[in-house]
């Protein structure tokens, strides 16, 4: 007799291959369906007992009276957020009828939290039943057919018994317990084996090989478990089995919430380590930000009547946010810019007045559009395009705030208090800088965010991915912000007040004197001219920079004239642009990255095939390369610019000597064409490992190299710099990266090139002496740390920072250089 389960939950169906994450998509745990939810209640699938629920509220498994036994796992990675968002309905050995409700969960707080939405409806003993009949690939509502079991015949294992029971007791040192990835791991290694293999948890117990057994164990992160085996090879199954619990798995570092750094800096008592997402120092009480929820009702008035009450809050909105675009500048600015052209998205509006002529509401309809896009992002996988789903999120909450009257959070921190919050929207961080915070700390986040930008702009010090430590810190607690090494130290004591003070009345005392010379040419203490230029994308950072005493920029980022926008800007508006920018920066050099787009900055008008990988797929150069319209163009509004020469190319993503030729053939053909006599220079950025370890062929053909510490860095440790589950190790002052640093300027000094470092470690104060040691000789950091940056390398000499250079490539990790440099620090005080 077959048993037809029906959908648990609203939504579109689709196979578990696409679901990212092999445990499901590889079987693991069983065969079945996953569905990528439209709505926040999971009903029951069949009529039957409910056999596991876990304290998590995220997973649910029931068994019909058939035996059939079904797990609903309410998206990826939902364990770490600990019940939050999620309310159970029901209780273990509960008896349920089809339609039930078994779970409610708040559908956007967990979709800004977890890793997906996705939700795998799993069949997990697929021993006893197999799938005769399954719905993909379309929508399905709550209670339609979803899947149709039919039993099948065991087949009994053959196996040799003496009746002899192995048995050890093992420490769970699983952060959540067993949950269903960690099941489905047990139940891999226990099939691998002839053995019955049975885990003990207290009075219960559970067959190894059966996932709801496991999840019904109820164990958590300590737990002793006895872990049992019978059979011919019982001895070998308890050793795997064993060896396995014994691991946290992977888990230790979940991927769904922020973690604590793993870069091994060492930590006292009182301190919560993070990722530096914008470098200084602060003291000041905790001030905890909390978002607002904003509720909507599902249905509407009337068609005409939502339709309008969007349109005018998203006009209203609108407006506010071209206000904030029109009063700031730089950083600020150009993510406002950004978030205008999300509120003027057309498929965004198409997309919630499909839901309003449906009877949905206003608020109801747009936030189901937003979440459309935000589904869309989340399925590339691209962990840089992930970052971004902040931006919608923030324009989705303005637009509900206007349109419910629900007040955003905001305006109650106080001047000089350290924000602290799980994570914190761009529109929320422009909102609060009017209150003058002194610092931030955020539990998630990443060092790539916008709000990470818009932190490194405004000068404000923030450390993110802080990880659950963070929860324990209560407001007006008192904090030592050290953006500097990477910490917090939280109620710290006279001694460590006193101690923090006087760095910050040195830092200041330096900044002032910084700025007192900001317009002196730098060099070290004995002479060797260093150049201090600005990183900028927009005329508002070029002023911004040249007051602070900018000796030209050292990279323009060009793609943001690119970005966010329907059609690639015009020859006449590139010009007028990089005029404006050469104009302000008047009489230094001005070095234009060309087009660096593709992996976390795509264009609608530039189509990207999907790439399984897109930081080592097509971006820089090899988009350029492969549009040469749009490089043609990009050359000739650079070429244009007066005086000639004043702006100069560099080419990025750069990977082998032919991209460098090819480019130079352009430029000269150009000038020939446009009667251009006067060279205008060609450079190259560092950011593989390849252009790196060929820096003297590059620099043979090449005028100059500039090293891009953030791709680079990414690239020597194979972490991706916007995945949060790794971003703490993400750290330049990596030994293997300063190698990659001094074998690039010792290899392009020898053909007679000067290298320069136009990434993130500029801005870094720790870093600065080491990247002058290592021979680099010019530095092109964030504007507003220009004035600084110059005070620092005027208290060096060459020699000191040559041997400081070379002790931190002794370094057995990012720590132990962070440790160097700040010795190293303390002893020129």
């Amino acid at each position: 007799m077959s048993l037809i389960i029906t959908s648990p939950l609203r939504g579109w169906a689709t196979t578990l291959d696409s679901v990212p994450d092999p445990v499901f998509a590889q079987r693991m745990m069983g065969d079945g369906v996953a569905i990528q939810p439209l709505g926040d209640t999971v009903v029951a699938p069949f009529d039957g007992e409910v056999v596991t629920l876990h304290d998590a509220g995220h997973a649910i498994s029931l068994r019909s009276a058939e035996g059939a036994e079904v797990l609903i796992h309410i998206g990826l990675d939902t364990v770490m957020l600990k019940g939050e968002g999620f309310t159970p309905l029901v209780a273990i050995g509960d008896k349920v009828s089809r339609g039930d409700p078994l779970i409610r969960f708040d559908l956007d707080a967990v979709a800004l939290a977890a890793t997906s939405l996705i939700t795998p409806v799993i069949v997990t003993n697929a021993e006893a039943f197999a799938i005769s009949r399954r719905t993909v690939d379309c929508s399905i509502g709550a209670c339609e057919a979803l899947m149709t079991l039919v039993p099948v015949q065991a087949e009994a294992r053959r196996r040799s018994d003496d009746g002899t029971v192995v048995e050890q007791a093992v420490t769970l040192s699983l952060p959540h317990g067993i949950h269903a990835r960690p099941a489905a791991r047990i139940g891999e290694t226990a099939r691998r084996f002839e053995a019955d293999v049975h885990l003990l948890n207290g009075d219960k117990r559970g067959d190894a090989r059966s996932t709801v057994a496991l999840l019904a164990l109820g164990t958590g992160f300590g737990d002793d478990v006895i872990v049992q085996a019978r059979g011919g090879d019982a001895e070998a199954a308890l050793a795997a089995v064993v060896a396995l619990l014994a691991t946290d798995m992977g888990e230790g570092a979940p991927a769904a919430t922020s973690v604590a750094p793993i870069n091994e800096q060492v930590l006292r008592a009182g301190q919560i380590g993070g990722v530096i997402a914008s470098p200084g120092l602060a003291m000041g009480p905790a001030a905890r930000l909390r978002q607002a929820e904003i509720a909507v009702s599902r249905d509407g008035s009337s068609p005409v009547e939502e339709r309008a009450a969007l349109l005018a809050a998203r006009g209203e909105v609108r407006g506010q946010i071209a206000a904030r675009a029109d009063s700031a500048d730089g950083s600020v600015a150009a993510v406002m810019h950004a978030h205008l052209a999300l509120i003027d998205d057309p498929e965004l509006l198409a997309g919630a007045e499909k839901r309003i002529a449906e009877g949905r509401s206003a608020g109801f309809a747009w936030r189901g559009a937003i979440h459309d896009q935000v589904d869309a992002i989340r399925a590339t996988g691209n962990a840089h395009l992930i970052e971004r789903i902040d931006d919608l999120i923030d324009i989705e909450r303005q637009l509900l705030s206007t349109l419910t009257g629900t007040p955003l959070d905001g305006n109650a921190i106080p001047a000089g208090a350290i924000v602290v919050a799980e994570d914190l929207l761009p529109s929320q961080l422009v909102a609060l800088a009017g209150a003058k915070p002194a610092g931030i700390c955020l539990a998630r986040g990443g060092p790539t965010s916008h709000v990470a930008i818009l932190c490194a702009g405004m000068g404000l010090p923030a450390l993110v991915a802080m990880g659950d430590a963070l929860d324990a810190v209560d407001d007006g607690t008192s904090l030592l912000l050290d953006a500097e090494m990477g910490h917090v130290t939280v109620a710290p004591s006279p001694a460590d007040s006193e101690a923090f003070t006087a760095r910050l009345a040195k830092r200041d005392a330096r900044r002032e004197a910084a700025k007192a010379a900001a317009r002196d040419a730098c060099q070290t203490a004995d002479g060797t001219r260093i150049e201090i230029f600005a990183n900028i994308g927009t005329v508002e950072d070029a002023v911004l920079a040249a007051a602070q005493g900018a000796e030209g920029s050292g990279l323009v980022r060009s793609e943001f004239l690119f970005l966010d926008r329907d059609t690639a800007p015009s020859e006449d508006e590139q010009h007028v642009a990089y005029q404006g920018i050469a104009d302000a920066l008047a009489g230094t050099p001005v070095i234009i990255r060309l087009l660096d787009i593709g992996g976390d900055k795509p264009a609608a008008y530039i189509p990207i095939a999907h790439e399984e990988n897109p930081a080592l797929g097509q971006r820089g150069i090899r988009v350029a390369l492969a549009r040469p319209d749009l490089l043609e163009t990009q050359l000739r509004a650079i070429l244009r610019v007066q005086p000639v020469g004043q702006c100069k190319i560099m080419i990025p993503m750069v990977a082998s000597i032919d991209e460098l030729r090819h480019v130079r053939a352009l430029v000269d053909r150009l000038r020939g064409e446009m009667g251009i006599a006067t060279p205008v220079e060609v450079g190259v950025m560092v950011e593989t490992p390849a252009a790196a370890m060929t820096a003297d062929l590059l620099a043979a053909e090449a005028d100059f190299l500039s090293i891009g510490t953030n791709d680079l860095t990414q690239y020597v440790l194979a972490m991706d710099r916007g995945n949060p589950a790794v971003a703490a190790g993400v750290d330049a002052m990596h030994p293997a990266v300063l190698r990659m640093i001094g074998e690039t300027c010792r290899l392009a000094t020898a053909r007679g090139r000067w290298v320069g470092v136009c990434g993130g470690l500029a801005s870094d104060p720790a870093a600065l002496p080491i990247l002058v040691g290592l021979g680099a000789t010019e530095l092109s950091a964030v504007p507003g740390f220009v004035a600084e940056a110059k005070q620092i390398v005027r208290g060096l000499t060459l020699i000191e920072a040559r041997a400081h250079a070379e002790l931190a490539l002794q370094c057995k990790s990012a720590a132990e250089v962070r440790a160097l440099a700040r010795a190293f620090e303390e002893t020129r005080r």
